[in-house]
């Protein structure tokens, strides 16, 4: 294998990089109140651009391991792409840019509400302690089967709301509904996804307290 080669799996987690920040720069610059076709169109730019930046995840860690050219960039900046790309995308979500006159209020026309940007990050924010406590001790904190659920379901829900909205009528029912449910969907199964890694860590360090009395 050439170096050029090589270096392809880092390439792609640099190219997910600049395609997030493309992407919130175009939910930042959509204003679906004031202007709602040109923000649909961004939108929904932004939706398959989010989908491309969601596969080069799964190519650049499964180019790594099948050339064995896994790195320290790759081990530190893979996962971090994955968290920017992620909880990015759902700040500018719950972001006032989407929000719609709805009888004599507003509403949030992608269903991503403040409290659940807060919800979607403070569980990265804690499984991220937890592994950094358990592994700084010698525990094992590899990903758990709800960590990849949690993943998919974050992947597949933020493109989905931004389609909802590229291609639905503003403020209908229909559409309100179902952007919805995938905004619920994603803040249950993120928050659901952190039990188990609270657990491991509770049984982590009572087994390492134990061997240190025993």
């Amino acid at each position: 294998m050439g170096p050029t080669l090589a270096k392809l799996p880092n390439a792609l987690t640099l190219a997910r990089l600049v395609m997030a920040a493309v992407v919130f720069l175009l939910l930042s610059l959509a204003d679906l109140a004031s202007d709602p076709g040109p923000a649909r169109v961004l939108a929904g730019v932004a939706a398959v651009l989010f989908v491309a930046a969601a596969l080069t995840d799964a190519a650049d860690g499964w180019l790594a391991r099948r050339w064995r050219v896994i790195t320290r960039f790759g081990r530190v900046m893979d996962p971090f792409a994955d968290k920017i790309l992620v909880l990015g995308a759902f700040v500018l979500l719950a972001g006032p840019q989407f929000q719609i006159p709805d009888e004599g209020g507003a509403v949030q026309a992608t269903g991503v509400l403040p409290w659940m940007a807060v919800v979607i990050l403070a569980r990265e924010l804690l499984v991220t302690s937890l592994r950094g406590l358990v592994e700084g001790a010698g525990g094992d904190f590899s990903a758990m089967m709800s960590g990849k659920v949690k993943m998919i379901a974050q992947s597949v829900g933020a493109p989905a709301i931004m389609l909802i909205v590229a291609l639905a009528e503003p403020g209908s029912r229909g559409a309100l509904t179902a952007a919805s449910v995938c905004a619920w969907a994603v803040t249950v199964i993120s928050a659901a996804s952190a039990v188990p890694y609270i657990t491991r860590a509770i049984t982590s360090v009572r087994e390492q307290e134990e061997r240190r009395s025993s």
